[in-house]
């Protein structure tokens, strides 16, 4: 993390941080608007401008926002699908408005089609003879103690 950023981050930014890594988690929109936060009420939340709120998120989490909320996404769908709910219905459910779109983004970023992921993760499951989910590593995640621990080293 450089320098300048370190100590523009202190313990009230990275938990703010920290809360909106956990609403972009989160795939159900928000239930007083039915939409999904948008990175610019989330950076206003944290008290930070729409481009230093992007360069801190990617900086403590090592992505950016909008890279984590599709890499959400497409852990719950993987999830969906390997539970053996249908191509079309996850790709509504977990976020998507566009079935191209979301099989495309699938295929580059899982390497396989949603069809194909789906039909390995059932057949996985009849072979292992219990549920099986293939979910792939979330690199940079935190916990509270090594943020707190973050927050510290930063000079706070």
């Amino acid at each position: 993390m450089g320098y300048a950023l370190c100590v523009f981050l202190n313990r009230k930014r990275l938990v703010a941080l920290s809360r909106a890594r956990h609403r972009l988690s989160n795939i159900e929109p928000d239930a007083a608007d039915a939409r999904p936060v948008t990175i610019a009420e989330l950076a206003c939340e944290a008290g930070m401008s729409t481009g230093l709120f992007i360069r801190a998120f990617r900086s403590l989490f090592g992505q950016t926002p909008h890279q984590h909320r599709i890499t959400t996404r497409l852990e719950h769908a993987k999830r969906l699908l390997a539970d053996g709910r249908d191509v079309t219905s996850v790709c509504f459910d977990v976020g998507w408005s566009s079935l191209g779109s979301f099989s495309h983004t699938f295929r580059r970023r899982v390497g396989v089609s949603p069809a194909h992921y789906r039909e390995h993760a059932i057949g996985a499951r009849r072979v292992a003879g219990e549920p099986h989910v293939v979910t792939s590593h979330d690199v940079h995640t935190m916990g509270c103690t090594q943020l707190m621990t973050l927050a510290r080293s930063c000079g706070e």
